[in-house]
This record gives structure tokens, C-alpha cells and sequence, in this order.
């Protein structure tokens, strides 16, 4: 494998970059990885698990002389990020992220290039319930999907790279607009997430003679709102940089959630088995 990338830059080498460092090292298409962060205690583990070969907690430093620069931090932070090391990127560097969140990221990072540099959108689908380097793997995205999010000012060559560079980790490409991209994971992703901590909120917050009744919960309303133990700034700052994507999501499903209980309100037994019947082939058609 003939090597495309001379000095790969990670910001945030947790799951996400770390893994994405491992895996393009089992590929043989990186020289030389540095790790960007600000705990130090976790660039030290990512030292020691050969996931990097220098360390640095100082941005400015860590991505000069980069080729290419992969962001994963929070979603409200990417924009300050590109901010703060467009000063010291290389003409031809190539930055991208790992955000959930497309729209509000690419058009401000685009407007933050210097001239010659490029930036490519782009979203992982993967993860585990583990975080820090010392929880990446290279085989992380094999078979998983990967959005990248072009614009009409996105570079071509660039975009190409990014995209085979994905592609050697065993992920699936996709490419989509950046509001498109928005919307669905609107729906799949966020508005789940805004349901499950509205639901235990609603639940651990209900007056029912003043019992607990969260002590009562058994394995399905457990596992249907596991993800509501998700970090609550992350999820705070998705919901706010997703935000018109997202406040359409809850209507949708409020609708959906206002037939329902007019369906049960009206005692309509025929309704409701057509209501949970089309849920259940929705939900049985998920592959």
C-alpha cells in the first residue's frame, strides 16, 4: 500500500480518532500520526498504545506541516477548533470531523480556510459505549457507514481522498448534502435521544402518591432509554446546532404521539392494532 498520507494530525484521540488512527495504520496509509488534546493522561495512553508517535497538547504546534487533520471533539467546538489552527495549516491540508451535526460545522469551517486549504465534512456512523484512546480499535468502521458532506466549494481532489482514505477502514461512504444529512440524523439519532431524556425526565419527575417510581423499572423501559445516560453537554450542544432540524423532528412525532392518545382516549381498539401494527413493521424492516 503505497502511503497517502505523510503527517495525520488527531484532535480528540478518544474512540473515534484513535480508532481512525489505527486502522489507517493497519492500512499503511499513514507515515506519521501526532495526537492533539488536552488531557494528558490520555494522549500518554494513546503514546503508549502505538495509536500515535508524538503527542502534543498544543494545536498550533500539533498540526503544522499536517496533511491532513481530523477534528473530534464536541460539535459546538469543531468551528473554534478549524478557528484557532487555520493559522498554522500547511498549504494543501486537508481538514475534516467526525460531527454529527453537518450544516452549522461545514459552512462555518469553509469560510475558515486559509487559501489552499480544504475542508471536507464528514460523519462516522460508529461507536461503542467507551471513550478515551485506550477504547479504539482499528476494525471500528469496518462495515459501518461513513457520510461525507460536499458543497459546491468543496475541493474534488480532496473530497476523493477523504473518501478512499474511509474507505480503507472498511466503511461504507455515502455522500449527501449537509442539510439533507442534517435532517435524517434529525430523525434517527436526535430526535431518539430528546425522546428518551424527555421520557425518564417525565417518569422520574411524575407524582404517583409519592412513590419512586424509577425504583420500579424493569429491563424494557431500561433498555429503551439507555441512551438517555448519554453525556448531557454533548447532546445539549447537538440540539442546539441541530436545532431546526430537530424542532421538526418533535412535531413529527408529537402528531404521531397525539393520534395515539386520541386512539386510546376514543377506546378505538381497531385503531390502535393498525397504530402498533405499522410501528412493529417499521421497526421489523430495520436491517
Amino acid at each position: 500500500m503505497t502511503i497517502m498520507i505523510e503527517r495525520l494530525a488527531i484532535i480528540g484521540v478518544g474512540l473515534i480518532g484513535g480508532s481512525l488512527a489505527r486502522a489507517l495504520r493497519e492500512a499503511g496509509a499513514v507515515k506519521s500520526v501526532v495526537g492533539i488534546g488536552r488531557s494528558r493522561a490520555n494522549l500518554e495512553d494513546a503514546l503508549s498504545l502505538g495509536i500515535c508517535d508524538e503527542i502534543t497538547q498544543d494545536s498550533l504546534e500539533g498540526v503544522r506541516g499536517a496533511d491532513l487533520v481530523f477534528i473530534s471533539v464536541p460539535v459546538c467546538s469543531i468551528p473554534a477548533v478549524v478557528a484557532e489552527i487555520a493559522p498554522a495549516l500547511a498549504p494543501g491540508c486537508i481538514v475534516t470531523d467526525g460531527g454529527s451535526v453537518k450544516t452549522a460545522i461545514v459552512r462555518e469551517c469553509e469560510a475558515l480556510m486559509p487559501s489552499g486549504c480544504h475542508f471536507v465534512g464528514g460523519h462516522p456512523i460508529a461507536g461503542t459505549e467507551h471513550s478515551g484512546a485506550a477504547a479504539s480499535f482499528a476494525t471500528l468502521y469496518n462495515g459501518k457507514r461513513c457520510i461525507l458532506t460536499p458543497t459546491e466549494r468543496t475541493d474534488k481532489a480532496a473530497l476523493d481522498l477523504i473518501a478512499r482514505l474511509w474507505r480503507l477502514t472498511g466503511a461504507d461512504v455515502c455522500i449527501m448534502e449537509p442539510g439533507h444529512h442534517d435532517r435524517i440524523f434529525a430523525e434517527i439519532s436526535h430526535l431518539p435521544h430528546a425522546v428518551a431524556y424527555a421520557l425518564v425526565h417525565a417518569v422520574g419527575t411524575a407524582d404517583v402518591e409519592g412513590e419512586n417510581v424509577l425504583s420500579y423499572t424493569a429491563g424494557g423501559f431500561r433498555d429503551f432509554t439507555r441512551i438517555a445516560s448519554s453525556d448531557p453537554v454533548m447532546w445539549r450542544d447537538i440540539a442546539l446546532m441541530n436545532r431546526e432540524a430537530l424542532l421538526k423532528s418533535i412535531d413529527g412525532f408529537s402528531s404521531s404521539l397525539a393520534e395515539l392518545r386520541q386512539r386510546i382516549d376514543r377506546g378505538d381498539s381497531d385503531g390502535l392494532n393498525e397504530f402498533f401494527t405499522t410501528a412493529k413493521q417499521f421497526r421489523d424492516g430495520i436491517v
